[in-house]
Parts: C-alpha cells; structure tokens; sequence
C-alpha cells in the first residue's frame, strides 16, 4: 500500500514487526464469494510522476459546479464554555479531514495540492479530496494521475479480490483497520488506531479537553467515550453514550464512520466530523414522529417475516444548524442529514438519532431544487416543490433507515455482511422509498398537518434530479439511477415532448410499495445476485436523462454546495 510520506512508512514498519494477528477492530464475520478483481489502471496512466498535474481540457466546465455558501450560525444563546467546546471540536474535526485524506490519496495533501499551480483547479482538487471528480463517477480530472482504486487506500494496490477472499486473515471485514503486506508480501491488517496514532491521539486528547469545558454531564461522558473510542477502535459504547444523550444544545459526529468510500467491499469506515448546533424549537416539533415507528413497521408492504424485527423506541429526531464538515462528510456531495450510529445492536437496542441540518437543507434547496423545478417540471406542478416538502422528504429518509431488516433471514448474517459493496445502495434506496411510504402513511393518519401528497411526490421528483447529478457511481447514486429508471418503468412519471416531467400520484404510490418490497426482499434473503442485477440493469442513466441534465449545466445550476467555514467565520 502507498503510504503518503517516511513518517507512515515507519508506522507500516513498526506495525509488522509488533502486530498480532488479532488487531482491535470491529467484529463481524462475513462469506465473501466475489471473485471479481479492481480495475486495473490503463497503460497511459501507469509510470508517471506526480509534478505539475493539469486540468484535462474537457473537465474545464466542471469548475464551477459548486455554489459556495457561508456555514454560519447564531451563537448568541451559548455560553463561554460552549463557545469554547465548539472551537475545540473545530480543531478536532479538521484532525478527521486530514485522516480522510489519508484514506482516500496516497499523495501528502499539502505536496499534492501546492503542485497544482491553477488556483481554481487546486480548489477543485480540494473539493474532491484528490483529482477524481467525485459527481462525475471519479472520473480523473488531473493530468498524471491513475483511475480511483475502489479500495481507495484502505486496501494495497496490487490486491485482487480473490487474493483477499482466499487469505485467511484476521478482522480482513472490519471497520477500522486497513489491508497492508508484512515483509514477506502477505495480506495483514492494522488497526486504524495503530495506522493513524499520532493524529488519532491528537483528536482524542482534544476531545478530553472539550469535555471539560462541557456544561452537560452527558455530553461530557460522551466526548470521553468517543476519545477512548478513537485510541482502542472500539465504538460501540460510545454510540450508546451518543444515543443516552437528549439534553445537550450543541453535538459532534466524529470518527471513522461511514463506509462508501470503500468501493470495492463496502467494509472500512473513512474518518468525518460534523459540528453541531441543536435547533430546540424545530426538534420540539419533529420529536413525535419518532413514536410511530413500530407502528409503520407492521404496516409495512411486504410479508410478515420482512418485518419482524421492532425498530428501538428510544430513536429521536432534531433540527441542528451544522457549523462545521470535515473529511468524508465535506468531500464531494455535501450531507444533510444524518441517521446514525450505524451498529446494528445499538439501532435494534435504542433506535437511531436522525439530525436534520436544517441550514445546509435550505441552502440547496434555495441555489439548488427551485432552479431545477423550474427547467424541468411541468409549470402546473412547480408550485408543489417547497421546503416544507424536501425538509420532509430528507427527513423521513433518515428516519426511514430505522424500518425493515437489519438481519437476514437466512443464516447469512448482518444484511450489511451478505451484500457487500451493494449494501449501501440498497440501503439508500430503501431509506428513499420507505420515506415517501412513510410521509403518505402520517399523513393518513394525520400526523403530518403540513403540505397535501403532491407536495411530497413532486419534491421527491425534483429532488431525483438534484441527486442523480452526483453521478451512478456513490451508494446515493446508484440508489437515485434505480429508483428512477423503475418509475420510469411504472409510470409513474411521464416526460412531454418539451422535455418537461409530470408525476403521475396514483402510478407513483403504486410503484412506491412494489419497489419497497422489493427491495426489502432483497435485503431480508442477502440476495447478493439479485442486488447486483438490479443496479446492473436499472443503475445506469439514459441518454435521455443525460440530455435532461445537460440542460441543467447549460442554465449554469450548480450541482452541490462548498463551504465558506471555521472558526474566523464563527467569531470564535
């Protein structure tokens, strides 16, 4: 595996002369049978050297696809201590930004991007944590460099897949720890908190002292938690902590957390960090959809054995204004919302906490949705697109990560475990559907009291084609690609000959309950095949949409939004 400078070289060293084979990591027991091998990078990119990479040329109107918005919020409310605890987390988050670099490039940050000598493409480079565009399926947009590895660096470069399936190795499935070679040239694991210690003390130690300038005792046993977490790689304990606390005004997502940037098995955790400030008159309000969960689990359509599973009733849902991205969280497509954590004991035990970045939602729909709706949905239904509608919807995304299955139902253990590098779209697209479900469900029994039906569907529609602008090749988009090309086969849009979209409501609900029991099939049977099947045939954008969209980059819409953050924006 490339390492990034002579200081890692020593970690990888020193690791291989003292590790066992039983690092600490997580501990989930998988079969893998795919035998397929990573892309293998062309001869016009292999034997380069890394000087003075440039733009290629047909990536030049891709510059500016990101609207840059200030990430700023009102800390008036908070105390001198708060305030010192958020400048504190700051300076931890941006630890987690250089991890995440690590684990996505093997060239040094600062030494890859002070190559570039063209001011907006080395921004654009910082964007996408290196020189793959990360909404055009990590297309390599930089003179001198090779095809993004599906393994990012979580993985040596020349490992096939069958090498790895036929290795009989320790923790070779876990969330954090990376594949490395021992001197002999064998596959062997180290754990992140080995890989990375000099930073991961750092953060922790950062974290030790926010924790005593912390006002809520909970929030201060968390923020020890998640420091021991970091150092031992064990998490879980911290998640309950994270899950126990309710009364706290400000928050921290940090760690190594979310796996989609491990493309080829979807097994290794990359590092983020969110900053957060509770909106307690906006959670107030969302806090009773929680209740309805076990309810809407057994409503839903799909046999009884798909939903035997109770979500926990101990999930909630708060409005934050986020303050701060880092790492996986600020490369490429910016978040916002969160479900977590995603161990599935912590979920089935307490549910999960559903965060809505209130701020950030507002910023995409303003510079984002509206402009979109009004190039491509038809006139008389443009005034069903609205905030309230794409609140919900993002809302009930994550809440509905909460229903189905987390187990399959064949002995093949965790659904995560059994379908592998397509558990996350599947997952994704599950959340999606089972969202509109859900939003069509309270309202029924009306406890939705804002908005009517095509408020939402009509969002949804809109927001499909914000997202699929990401690209097929993310966990999202391969969701967006699947769910659309399937009402596309429904009916449950139609497209006129100005290129204008219409939802169709009653095609559109029928097609939300076949697609969710689909795909909870899938999920519950570990269907790996069938997963694959389906993303391969119904994954892929048309040429028509592709015209579609094409149509959007012409009326100079951005794609995602890029922060203008820390602690000089803050006042801090």
């Amino acid at each position: 595996m490339t390492m990034q400078n002579s200081k890692k070289l020593t970690k990888i060293t020193l690791a291989i002369l003292f590790a066992t084979t039983a690092l600490t990591a997580c501990n989930n027991e998988k079969q893998l049978t795919n035998n397929q091998t990573p892309p293998v990078a062309s001869e016009a990119t292999t034997n380069i050297t890394p000087s003075s990479p440039a733009l290629i040329p047909e990536f030049q109107n891709r510059l500016n696809i990101y609207k840059e918005v200030t990430l700023s919020a009102d800390l008036s409310h908070l105390s001198a201590n708060q305030k010192q605890v958020l400048s504190l987390l700051i300076d931890a988050s941006k630890i987690m930004d250089d991890l995440f670099w690590q684990q996505a490039f093997s060239q040094d940050k600062q030494t890859f991007l002070s190559s570039i000598k063209n001011a907006q493409v080395r921004r654009f480079a910082e964007i996408n944590y290196g020189p793959w565009d990360r909404l055009n399926g990590d297309k390599v947009f930089l003179t001198h460099n090779k095809t993004k590895a599906h393994g990012a660096e979580f993985y040596p470069e020349d490992m096939t897949k069958t090498e790895f399936e036929q290795t009989d190795l320790a923790e070779k499935d876990g969330l954090y720890s990376i594949i490395s070679r021992d001197t002999e040239g064998k596959l062997m694991t180290i754990a992140y908190s080995e890989m990375y210690s000099d930073e991961i003390n750092r953060a922790a130690a950062i974290l030790e002292k926010a924790a005593t300038f912390a006002d809520d005792k909970e929030f201060a046993n968390y923020l020890l938690m998640r420091a021991n977490a970091l150092r031992t790689d064990k998490y879980q304990a911290s998640d309950f902590a994270w899950m126990e606390m309710k009364n706290n005004p400000i928050d921290v997502v940090i760690g190594p957390i979310e796996n989609y940037e491990d493309q080829l098995y979807g097994y290794r955790a990359a590092f983020e960090a969110y900053v957060l400030i509770k909106d307690l008159s906006w959670s107030e309000k969302l806090a009773k959809y929680a209740q309805y969960l076990p309810e809407l689990q057994k409503e839903l359509p799909v046999p009884k054995k798909y939903k035997a599973e109770v979500p926990g009733s101990d999930a909630d849902l708060n409005a934050y204004d986020v303050i701060y991205y880092g790492g996986h969280s600020n490369a490429g497509s910016k978040t916002i919302a969160i479900n977590l954590p995603n161990d599935e004991q912590v979920q089935l035990e307490k549910g999960t906490r559903r965060l809505q970045l209130k701020n950030a939602m507002r910023a995409k729909f303003d510079t984002i949705m509206l402009p979109i709706t009004e190039t491509l949905i038809v006139p008389e239904q443009r005034k069903n697109v609205t905030f309230t509608g794409f609140f919900a919807n993002t809302m009930f995304h994550e809440v509905a990560h909460g229903l189905g299955i987390k187990n399959t139902l064949n002995n093949k253990g965790t659904v995560r475990q059994s379908l592998k590098e397509h558990a996350s779209a599947l997952e994704e697209g599950k959340a999606d559907i089972l969202g509109l479900y859900m939003v069509r469900q309270l309202l029924e029994k009306g406890a939705i009291a804002e908005g009517k039906l095509a408020e939402y569907y009509t969002t949804f529609m809109a927001g499909i084609f914000r997202s699929v602008r990401f690209g097929a090749s993310s966990a999202h988009g391969k969701a967006n690609m699947v769910r659309f090309n399937y009402f596309q086969e429904k009916g449950a849009f139609s497209r006129n000959k100005q290129g204008l979209y219409r939802v169709n409501m009653d095609k559109m609900t029928a097609a939300i309950d076949s697609l969710s029991e689909l795909i909870l099939t899938l999920q519950g049977n570990g269907d790996y095949q069938g997963v694959d099947n389906l993303v391969a045939s119904k994954g892929v954008i048309s040429e028509t949409l592709t015209a579609d969209l094409a149509r959007l980059e012409a009326a100079n819409i951005p794609v995602d939004i890029v922060f203008k953050q820390g602690k000089k924006v803050l006042g801090l």
